[in-house]
């Protein structure tokens, strides 16, 4: 009786399907020349859709092995501790932090932007000690400012490549030796710039690198690069506090990647099937193509784009070409515009994404990314055009 008292409660469902969801899916198309995602090549869409395999079947291993060798080319690294985190870039930072820093323990945050400012909170959060070096957005800190880095004694440096947020693509050669003469790990984020700018983890002594997939590395979001040296190594795996994310514990994601030594790799969590896919794919376009070609692309594509830029009469945000990032271009608000209506009319005449400011930065640029499949000369042509467009059309005040 019980039985069937039980059956009768849980056969009908109360709360009926909404009618939003029994609607065909629609999604419209965007050119996404912001400051990513990116529009994503038909090839690796289609590599995405291919049919799911298990997420441990040796297919599976073998498609992450081939992942870990193409991140391995795109950092310039031979690290074994090389892998792809299952989520945003955001995921590869948490994971960065998370595994190599202790409470109580001492971090330094280069902050000229949002991304020293997330990072900032995250090491908070999971109690270290954090110190700031702080610029106005679009700043960048000189060598003989990060030796300061003694006066904190961190165990961990953090800076951003590509602060998307100002368009900045930071200087690195000579920081890694700065961190290394002070027992430092040297932490640095390449989300915007990884495929549009030279980086090298090897030569440039990156304890540290991840980047995210929606830029120039062609892919839709959801995977994220990273790759530790032995430095980090040692650091990470020598803890006396298991890290607080269990997700992110490089202890159980080098068992799954296959970068432990051991004979078998061990479930932990379902990593993204389809995003793999996609991320093997894009890494192979980079590869035929070679890393050389790609950054020379992004710098010819961004240097013709400030020429329509300046010849629109709009003002570069950053005055130094060489400090400039490839991937996204930042604009000064042009005077007497409201730039959230000039971005409105921009995405409703010409179904086109740029964005304003970020963190910071907000209230004093405009973006324009031009990044991986997007970054192509006709792409900075429409993207002049609708600029021009909105500049004719949107109400300019007298001031």
């Amino acid at each position: 009786m019980s039985l069937c008292r039980l059956d009768r409660s849980i056969s009908s469902a109360t709360i009926p399907p909404p009618a939003c969801i029994l609607r065909p899916l629609e999604a419209p198309l965007r050119y996404l020349f912001g400051p990513g995602p990116s529009n994503v090549p038909p090839r690796i869409l289609a590599a995405q859709g291919r049919p799911i395999i298990g997420h441990m079947h040796p297919e599976m291993f073998e498609i992450m092995n081939d992942i870990k060798r193409g991140i391995q080319y795109i950092f310039q690294t031979d690290n074994n501790m090389t892998i792809a985190m299952s989520g945003s870039g955001h995921a590869a930072m948490e994971c960065a932090v998370f595994n190599t820093v202790e409470p109580g323990e001492s971090v330094l945050v280069a902050i000229n932007g949002i991304w020293g400012e997330r990072v900032a909170e995250i090491a908070e959060r999971m109690g270290a000690n954090v110190h700031r070096m702080v610029k106005t957005p679009g700043g960048y800190f000189s060598n003989k400012e990060i030796e300061q880095v003694e006066k904190h004694k961190p165990v961990l440096f953090f800076l951003t490549h590509g602060e998307s947020s100002a368009g900045l693509c930071h200087p690195v050669d000579g920081i890694g030796d700065i961190c290394r003469k002070h027992n430092c790990l040297f932490l640095v984020d390449t989300v915007a710039s990884l495929g549009a700018a030279p980086i090298f983890m090897d030569k440039q002594n990156i304890d540290i690198l991840y980047t995210g997939s929606q830029k120039a590395l062609n892919a839709p979001p959801g995977t994220a690069p990273i790759s530790f040296n032995d430095r980090a190594c040692h650091k990470m795996f020598n803890r006396k506090t298991k890290p607080v994310s269990y997700l992110f514990d490089m202890t159980h994601l080098s068992n799954y990647w296959g970068c432990d030594g051991q004979p078998a790799r061990v479930y932990h969590h379902t990593g993204p099937v389809s995003g793999f896919f996609a991320l093997r794919e894009s890494l192979a376009v980079i590869a035929e193509k070679g890393l050389e070609e790609s950054w020379k692309k992004h710098k010819e594509v961004a240097s013709y784009l400030y020429r329509g830029l300046e010849d629109l009469g709009l003002k570069l945000f950053i005055p130094e070409r060489d400090l400039r990032l490839p991937s996204v271009t930042t604009i000064a608000i042009p005077d007497g515009y409201n730039w959230k209506e000039l971005l409105a009319y921009i995405m409703k005449h010409h179904q086109m994404e740029m964005t304003g400011g970020l963190g910071p930065s907000i209230g004093m640029v405009m973006r324009i990314g031009l990044m991986g499949y997007n970054c192509e000369k006709v792409n900075a042509d429409m993207a002049l055009h609708a600029l021009a467009d909105a500049l004719k059309n949107c109400k300019k005040s007298k001031a």
